[in-house]
């Protein structure tokens, strides 16, 4: 096999998300090549070293997809949890019979009839034109969600499925997607929140910690939370319907943000944390001599560490820049990325 079909081979399988900064280094490489031979020995050796390291991530990706063998089958909500469940599942020793399959949607924002092709191209859109590091195109969206259901389609119908939640809206909306992909299938699937397993195993009346998702766990805490699962707590066909109605109420949802309340996704305007940000925003004092500005990765920091919900830090840094665009703060730097940028109450004008 040629080198240029090796690289194609190893990337067809990896996500789209592990591609991007393999992607603009390869360009950038590319680019320095074009302008500056000298330096083509060593950008050439960076380029090989980059291969290499293409081919190991294509190998560990496609190692943990489902096999003819497997035995068990963990489906989790976003890449965090999905390191930490890989890492635990190899502590145990099960690696090779128990896959992973992540589910890498957000599901807290952004619209979700992800069952037709327009509603895709709706949901990549809406991350292009609101979220900074969202798809650049529909074709990469559709890629993912194509290897998505490709890794179900592998599932071997007599392997146990168990699908991770946590009280969060990211991953209650993200688990009643996982049943709905799973329909018709005839394995047996059960539900379980890892937060809720570890706080019971773990917390203490003068220690304690309360998880907002799956992905606070650590490797050691989840090894101890798949040695207590329960096979015998598998959905029947009355809740999976009843979660498949739920994620069909969802997708017609019109918002753009949900939330976690009394155990059910409630959606809500997509301004409903704006006065939280500028309470937080209020409260925090910016540094000397820089004229009242604070560093928006600051703030947002601090909007994360208090914020009940798990929201991700995308959506609020999409709300600080609609509030600058609306006049209600006043920005200081270039809004590529919170870490470019600093903003401040708007001032007004003092006439002279």
């Amino acid at each position: 096999m040629s080198d240029f079909l090796a690289i194609k081979s190893a990337t067809e399988n990896l996500e789209v998300g592990e591609l991007k900064p393999y992607l603009h280094f390869i360009l950038a490489k590319i680019k320095l090549l074009k302008e500056n031979e000298g330096a083509s020995g060593t950008v050439v050796q960076e380029l090989i070293e980059l291969y290499d390291e293409l081919m190991d991530l294509q190998e560990k990706t496609a190692f943990w997809s489902p096999v003819p063998t497997c035995t068990h089958v963990h489906i989790v909500i976003g890449d965090s949890f999905a390191g930490s469940m890989k890492q635990a599942l190899r502590e145990l020793g099960v690696e090779e019979t128990h896959k992973l399959i992540s589910l890498r949607e957000n599901y807290a924002i952004g619209p979700l009839s992800l069952d037709s092709s327009e509603g895709r191209m709706e949901r990549s859109n809406w991350f292009r034109n609101n979220i900074i590091g969202g798809f650049e195109d529909y074709d990469g969206f559709e890629n993912e969600y194509n290897q998505l259901l490709g890794k179900l389609d592998l599932i071997p119908k007599d392997a146990e499925i168990i699908i991770w939640t946590s009280n969060n809206a990211c991953e209650q909306v993200g688990m009643r997607h996982a049943v709905h992909l799973l329909r018709g299938k005839p394995n047996a699937i059960s539900v379980h929140d890892a937060c809720a397993i570890c706080e019971e195993l773990y917390n203490r009346p003068d220690a304690f910690i309360t998880y907002r998702h799956s992905g606070e766990l650590a490797s050691q805490k989840l090894r101890e939370a798949v040695t207590r699962l329960d096979s015998k707590r598998t959905l029947n066909s009355a809740e999976i319907q009843q979660l498949e109605r739920e994620w069909k109420d969802i997708t017609e949802q019109s918002e753009s943000l949900r939330i976690w309340s009394d155990n059910a996704v409630l959606e809500v305007p997509a301004d409903y944390y704006d006065q939280y940000l500028l309470e937080k925003l209020d409260d925090l004092r910016p540094p000397a001599g820089d004229k009242g500005f604070l560093k928006s990765a600051r703030l947002i920091g601090e909007v994360l560490g208090y914020c009940e919900q798990y929201i991700g830090d995308s959506y609020f840094e999409y709300r600080l820049r609609d509030l600058i665009y609306d006049g209600v703060l006043e920005i200081k730097g270039v809004p590529a990325g919170m870490r470019y940028y600093s903003i401040r109450r708007k001032q007004k004008k003092v006439d002279l």
